[in-house]
């Protein structure tokens, strides 16, 4: 098949940086198999063309435009160039995100009869106002999601809690979780036992992931449990508030901020974990959790994306927000082994049935049905 993947970014040509891996894995694992484009509507300011995981990527670069709208209309244009330009007869155009890259695919799809399928990502069927994050801001956006929901061919979500906001306009959807590489993250689910204990949160410090709540949650731990330790990893993107409060909560040494890692470093901060905690308020899926999960490492948190159904067999779940909860969870798995390498089990079990290999065979199985209502080919781009 020749298929086009339609993104916002998260595919920079270095491979490490600026980039969504359980993305990557799916694209490297499609290109085995088929003629991958990959389109970026967002990922760099010029135009550009290279080779990544074995397919070719094309940077749409900045887009002129009075408005969202005028860019938008300036992108669609820009991206069915880029689609003759490479040889046209696409058999499916896939897109990650709803809004911006989900929308563009729809209507392409629609403009020159190609199937288009599209797949949550983020937070694009909610609106948290207190925190300003979501898709549904205006009535321009839902007008946009409802375009993109009921005129794509298909359409997955990455996990049962996004699924049932996705159902509600969308029957049809699908159940489909993207996948990290278990095979850089794999480990015994056994850890040498604590003190220390060690604790991971891998997420870039911005508001939806709430990392006030987890120290929060970590002081109360630190007080009735010696030993416990913090590492959180991801790009702090709220000018040092975080770790100001970690100060003013006098966390000190038990808590450590270490920026951004790549995926080849972040595999052995997994492999010491005794816990992953989790306190975003709100996930589509939560990645971090499938690679914690690969090392055998259980999830204490809220109850938002792959978390909200991996409990309570694979994980522990606690309400978004609240501190006090979070840390009852935590504290009660460090003072349970066996608890804590049971869920580790059926959290590893989880990702081994569900890794990288099995989602881009699911997506294939879409793209093939859709591309048989549509004929053998898709009509020239």
């Amino acid at each position: 098949m020749k298929l086009a993947l339609i993104v916002p970014g998260g595919v920079d040509r270095s491979g490490r940086e600026r980039v969504i891996p359980v993305l990557l894995e799916l694209i490297e694992r499609l290109a085995r198999r088929h003629q991958v484009l990959v389109v970026a509507v967002e990922q760099e300011r010029e135009w550009s063309r290279y080779t990544l995981r074995g397919a070719s990527v094309v940077n749409l670069g900045e887009v002129s435009g009075a408005g969202r709208l005028g860019r938008w209309f300036a992108r669609f244009r820009g991206l069915l160039r880029t689609l003759r330009q490479e040889g046209g007869h696409f058999n499916i155009l896939h897109a990650f995100w709803l809004r911006g890259a989900g929308s563009l695919a729809v209507a392409a799809g629609q403009w020159l009869g190609i199937p288009a399928v599209v797949s949550v990502g983020g937070g694009e069927l909610v609106w948290l106002p207190e925190i300003g994050y979501g898709g549904q801001t205006n009535w321009l956006a839902k007008l946009e999601t409802a375009f993109v929901t009921r005129r794509a061919d298909a359409v997955t979500a990455p996990s049962r809690h996004s699924l049932q906001s996705l159902a509600a306009r969308r029957r049809d959807a699908h159940w489909l979780p993207w996948s990290a590489d278990t095979r850089l993250f794999e480990a015994s689910v056994e850890r040498p036992p604590g003190p220390p204990w060690h604790l991971l949160n891998v997420a870039s410090l911005n508001a939806v992931k709430d990392h006030a709540t987890l120290l929060r949650a970590l002081r109360i731990v630190v007080d009735r449990c010696q030993g416990a330790h913090l590492d959180i990893v991801g790009e702090d993107t709220l000018n040092g508030s975080i770790e100001r409060l970690a100060a003013e909560l006098k966390l000190g040494e038990a808590v450590k901020f270490h920026g951004f890692k790549t995926q080849e470093e972040m595999a052995p901060f997994y492999r010491r974990a005794h816990l992953y905690v989790q306190s975003s308020r709100h996930e589509s899926m939560g990645a971090s959790v499938l690679e914690a999960a690969a090392a055998g490492v259980p999830t204490v948190g809220t109850a938002v994306g792959l978390v909200a159904e991996l409990a309570p067999s694979a994980a522990l779940a606690v309400a978004v927000g609240d501190a006090s909860a979070l840390a009852d969870g935590i504290l009660a798995l460090l003072q349970n082994p066996e608890r804590r390498e049971s869920l580790g089990r059926a959290a590893q079990a989880f990702v081994r049935r569900h890794d990288a290999d099995w989602a881009a065979a699911e997506f294939e199985k879409i793209y093939a049905r859709l591309a048989r209502g549509r004929g053998t080919a898709a009509n020239a781009a």
